[in-house]
């Protein structure tokens, strides 16, 4: 390996947070690397998000996750950074590239609820917890009646909480999923009742851009679909001037045929109105779908709908 990384005697450094659902993710970029021929090691980073558990994303600032990450990047403290894609300001960074995005995994939301209720089933007046604008406000639409009350930590911390001052909470299939934490008493919730956030459960490897060799190594764990999903997905917060923690969401699929099909929404934080759009258009084209699919919203008021809620 070139001096690009460093003195590191050819092992990839793997920059993390410390959650355990963080390096569980980083672990296995490190693991698909070690496959195929290229050792790895995590390097732990510690971010300010990780050390204020108290205040909600909103507040605290976009991109407060991946910050630390891009300075241990470029500081070169590590070779690579694994982010959760969905929490990726989209403003680019032209000394930093997204080398990779490994296979996605369900992006769908999940209800852990006391008793093992689905969202249907809850009492009325149930708290549940959540902190996502995103999903606060598609859940007041869903069930007007609820107590919809903050939630912060790590996934443990907010599952604890159920049976305790929480009935249920809300919290992303792929973390469960990739932290063996998933239940058949958990309800995985359709599209139709809560659309995820854009780029949920892929992961984005981002990477020094003028580092060639590991720009030639991260594309043995790229996947084009998933790729071209999140590309297409994070367009509509990219036209929208959107950031990661507005109450904007978005679904894409893709057919044996290449099509893609994505749908996109904005919505009220008191649940009382949205906007919702979709089209189909080549899977190998994710950027100009994500522009048409944005310019429906766009012409359909979707940026009232979201000044009403800023103001």
């Amino acid at each position: 390996m070139t001096d690009q990384r460093g003195d590191r005697d050819g092992i990839i450094r793997i920059g993390t947070r410390g959650s355990v659902l963080a390096r569980t993710q980083a672990g296995h970029i490190r693991d698909a690397l070690i496959r195929f021929g290229y050792p790895a090691e995590l390097v732990i980073i510690r971010t300010e998000g990780d050390a204020n558990r108290h205040d909600p994303v909103e507040k605290i600032g976009v991109g407060v996750f991946t910050q630390a990450l891009r300075h241990a990047l470029r500081a070169d403290e590590c070779d690579i950074a694994v982010h959760s894609y969905k929490d990726l300001p989209t403003a680019p960074e032209p000394d930093l590239t997204i080398g990779a995005v490994p296979k996605r995994v369900d992006p769908r939301e999940v209800l852990i609820a006391r008793g093992g209720a689905t969202l249907s089933e809850l009492p009325e007046g149930a708290k549940v917890g959540t902190s996502a604008p995103r999903r606060v406000s598609q859940l007041r639409a869903e069930r007007p009646d609820l107590e919809i009350r903050p939630l912060r930590g790590n996934i443990d911390t907010r599952m604890a909480r159920v049976g305790n001052d929480l009935d249920a909470v809300i919290l992303a299939r792929a973390g469960l999923d990739r932290t063996d934490k998933l239940t058949h008493e958990m309800q995985t919730l359709s599209v139709e009742e809560l659309l995820p956030a854009p780029a949920q459960g892929a992961l984005a490897v981002e990477h020094r851009s003028d580092d060639n060799e590991i720009a030639l190594m991260l594309r043995r764990i790229d996947d084009a679909q998933s790729r071209y999903r999140a590309i297409a997905e994070r367009m509509i917060l990219e036209v929208l001037q959107a950031g990661c923690t507005a109450p904007v969401a978005a679904y894409s699929e893709i057919d044996d045929d290449g099509e893609m099909t994505l749908t996109a929404g904005v919505f009220a934080i008191d649940g009382s109105a949205n906007i919702v759009r979709s089209a189909q258009g080549p899977a190998d084209k994710p950027r100009d779908l994500g522009r048409l699919v944005a310019h429906r919203l766009v012409d359909a008021d979707a940026l009232d709908l979201m000044a009403d809620d800023f103001r």
